[in-house]
């Protein structure tokens, strides 16, 4: 990485250099444990500047991008089971992935508070759409989830009649038709234009 002429070329997770007051993680990269890693398939671009030099990298595709600790990702949930539950992960932030990528979000990762209490049927259900957070990989092949923050948790889900619910408060959501609620860890889920206010 020593010539900025040279095209080089990385891939989705590779390790491109060490994380330090120099070098700085930019678009397309991630800093995790002292180290800049590429979130892309793509071109590295180094951008210099007086003391610091930031590190880019540039999608050979949008779609080659691949979670990394901290994103922010839409999934849905398709096996629950006591101690977690496993979810197919379809967006990274606002962008809709070509290939799904497997989550789990664990029993201990649901809420910031009353972990022992939690009762996974009771926060999720197969088909339910939530946000998560993408915590460090601790095994290969499956991206880590978690939903502790207010703002993540269950953004859509249907009754069993097959209507969307509505959310009646952090607990649970309410079917329109049949008037019967259901239990979920609900995502407090911010309108567009207060964050246009803000």
């Amino acid at each position: 990485m020593s010539k900025d002429k040279d095209i080089i070329v990385c891939v989705p997770g590779q390790r491109l250099c060490v994380s330090d007051k120099f070098n700085i993680a930019g678009p397309g990269t991630y800093e995790q444990q002292g180290y800049i890693y590429s979130k892309l398939a793509g071109v590295i671009k180094l951008i210099q500047k007086e003391n610091t030099r930031t590190i880019e990298v540039h999608g050979i595709t949008e779609q080659s991008i691949v979670p990394a600790p901290g994103d922010i990702v839409t999934a849905m949930v398709t096996i629950v089971n006591q101690r977690f539950c496993k979810c197919s992960i379809k967006c990274i932030g606002d962008i809709v992935l070509t290939r799904p990528y497997r989550g789990i979000l664990r029993k201990e990762d649901v809420r910031a508070i009353d972990k022992d209490s939690i009762q996974m049927y009771k926060s999720f259900r197969p088909g339910d759409i939530i946000l998560a957070r993408v915590m460090p990989m601790t095994e290969a092949h499956t991206y880590q989830l978690s939903t502790a923050e207010n703002e993540l948790g269950v953004v859509i889900a249907h009754s069993e009649e097959g209507v969307a619910m509505i959310p009646i408060n952090w607990t649970q959501m309410q079917c329109p038709k049949t008037l019967r609620k259901e239990f979920r860890k609900v995502a407090k889920v911010v309108p567009e234009h207060v964050i246009a206010e803000q």
